[in-house]
């Protein structure tokens, strides 16, 4: 990266850790916080835990949409604003619905697609997947630390404090927004990280992409659910007050984390991809029955969250880089962006479904309703069919070239699989096998403008 794509790159992770951490920090303690709430019900309880999930489903492709029209950094100025309204008014609120107004305009702060596409405007191909690792990275780090701080800040501040917290986090992000982030010379449609209207029935009718939106909504379901259960068997079942959770967390953290990354190289370069995905969602199934059945020992909990924490973590990771593997090489904006809609979806239904099982089962009732989740996901992804490892190439094309003659020329160069040229946008999208690209060739066709970008770099 040159010194400006640094710049944006990281003070635009900067505003994602600061939105993401304002939204994850309650994650683990709101169970507990809300049973002091006027009007509370369990299955409000985990309404309002989820509520931020369905107006950001609802929302972020729209917001997206119209940053191509009146501009980046005003769409993301005003989804901060309603983000930090939201803050104030779950902050302010004496009742659970109170909450659940605040967190529902906190999600409808949906940004998530217009910073995308700044991010892509202010970026050259050849380091965009480099740039998207940052940005993934700064989210997981975002979660781990909330699990750990969130506690924390309760006990200093309240529940009430981290809400006002979170309003002063965006308005951090206002600051470094205009006075950090460069301003993008023109806006341009980057159709590998947005989503186009015309492209959505082809990915909604693409049935492997499909079972990976649907694993996404589950996984970020369970979650959610989980984190209605986990506070109380926590506090209520081992005696674990609350301002020490974290001690409880961080340690499985730290070693899940640590088993992760030879997992996710397995998966990635040694093509043991469905292996280690099937794998991992038949832990999380294992890890929720044995909370299910055994939340009153501290070491089967113990084990148990290690377990799901690691198979979290390595889905996390490998769902984005087979969505991009998967989608159609000139819509992948669109395929991710259907991805993370299923995505915050999942933690709006993991919300409302783990309050209803709470209150009706009690905890192991959660537990077992998502251990029942993760079987039907079993199910789903044993099905999954995996494409051959390979890269996607951006390529600028001249304005006059003949669409359809540059597509057969490209296909007869060796390593070039798939070809489609888009002449209104003048350029090329290829996948093609390293391995075995005839480089000399590609260049001759297209010229040394180079910008390989892997689609395992896309976690």
């Amino acid at each position: 990266m040159n010194l400006s794509e640094r710049r944006s790159v990281f003070s635009i992770a900067g505003i994602y850790a600061l939105r993401m951490l304002g939204l994850f920090l309650i994650l683990p303690v709101f169970a507990l916080y809300a049973e002091g709430l006027d009007g509370v019900t369990p299955m409000l309880i985990g309404l309002a835990l989820g509520a931020y999930g369905f107006t950001m489903a609802m929302l972020q492709i729209p917001f997206g949409w119209l940053s191509d029209r009146i501009g980046r950094k005003p769409v993301i100025l005003a989804g901060l604003l309603i983000f930090a309204a939201g803050s104030v008014v779950a902050a302010m609120a004496d009742s659970i619905w109170g909450v659940i107004l605040g967190r529902a305009l906190q999600g409808a702060g949906a940004i998530a697609a217009a910073l995308m596409a700044l991010l892509a405007d202010l970026t050259r191909e050849e380091i965009r997947s480099k740039a998207m690792a940052v940005i993934g990275m700064t989210i997981g780090t975002s979660f781990t630390v909330a699990l750990i701080v969130g506690p924390l800040l309760d006990n200093w501040v309240g529940v009430d404090g981290i809400f006002w917290l979170t309003a002063i986090f965006a308005l951090l992000s206002m600051v470094v927004l205009y006075k950090v982030v460069p301003d993008p010379g023109h806006l341009t449609l980057h159709r590998d990280v947005e989503s186009r209207p015309g492209e959505f029935g082809r990915i909604l009718t693409n049935v492997q992409l499909l079972r990976l939106d649907v694993g996404i909504m589950l996984l970020h379901g369970i979650m959610t659910a989980m984190f209605i259960a986990l506070p109380f068997v926590l506090r209520d079942h081992l005696g674990v007050p609350a301002m020490h959770h974290p001690w409880v967390y961080l340690p499985v953290l730290v070693v899940a984390m640590g088993v992760m990354i030879p997992l996710i190289i397995v998966a990635e370069k040694k093509g043991k991809m469905k292996q280690v995905f099937i794998s991992c969602i038949a832990l999380i199934a294992t890890a929720c029955l044995l909370l299910g059945g055994f939340h009153d020992k501290m070491v089967s909990v113990i084990v148990g969250l290690f377990l799901f924490f690691i198979a979290y973590n390595v889905l996390e990771a490998t769902l984005p880089s087979l969505i991009s593997r998967m989608a159609p090489i000139d819509a992948k904006g669109t395929a991710m962006g259907v991805y993370s809609t299923s995505q915050f979806f999942g933690a709006f239904l993991g919300g409302v479904l783990g309050g209803w099982c709470y209150g009706v089962f009690d905890v192991q009732g959660i537990f077992y309703g998502s251990a029942a989740i993760a079987g039907v996901w079993l199910l789903i992804a044993m099905g999954m069919h995996l494409p051959a490892m390979r890269s996607a190439i951006m390529r600028h094309v001249a304005s006059d070239v003949d669409a359809e003659s540059l597509q057969a020329q490209l296909l007869n160069v060796a390593g070039v699989h798939e070809v489609i040229v888009v002449q209104e946008e003048n350029t090329a999208f290829l996948r093609v096998d390293k391995k075995l690209l005839d480089s000399e060739a590609l260049d001759a066709l297209l010229g040394r403008d180079l910008s390989i970008e892997p689609e395992s770099a896309r976690t």
